[in-house]
């Protein structure tokens, strides 16, 4: 029988809402935003694509001017120590009206101080946001 990992589930919805809200509130610079949720040797790869430190900010900024709401609907999550796994979809609501729903497959490592460290994530489009 499978056991449901609130805490896990909970870790990884307030993260992800948090740290969206404060990328897009515009009043830090995205680098700052960054350092506080991601250790500086931070490495997220998504669909096979890279994204350091550096090319994590450059991403945020387009996605400042466009996103306009979102949520994280988290379905699963489990927490070991240091390692994170989740599937979850993110509802998200553009500058033009477009909906969007991700559905992400994550697996993470986490610092001690429970910035992310490395992410592994798969990513398809969901449907109807």
């Amino acid at each position: 029988m499978m056991t449901v990992d609130l805490a896990a589930e909970r870790f990884v919805e307030e993260f992800y809402t948090s740290f969206t809200r404060d990328a897009m509130a515009g009043d830090e610079e995205a680098a700052d935003v960054v350092d506080r949720y991601c250790t500086p040797d931070i490495v997220q790869v998504a669909d096979g694509i890279e994204l350091d430190r550096e090319k994590l900010i450059a991403h945020l900024r387009p996605v400042r001017k466009n996103l306009v709401s979102w949520r994280f609907e988290v379905h699963e999550a489990h927490r070991t120590g240091d390692r994170l796994a989740a599937r979850f979809t993110i509802h998200a609501e553009m500058r033009k009206g477009q909906k969007v729903a991700t559905e992400v497959y994550l697996f993470g490592e986490l610092a001690p101080d429970g910035r992310l460290h490395r992410t592994t994530q798969l990513t398809r489009a969901g449907g109807h946001a």
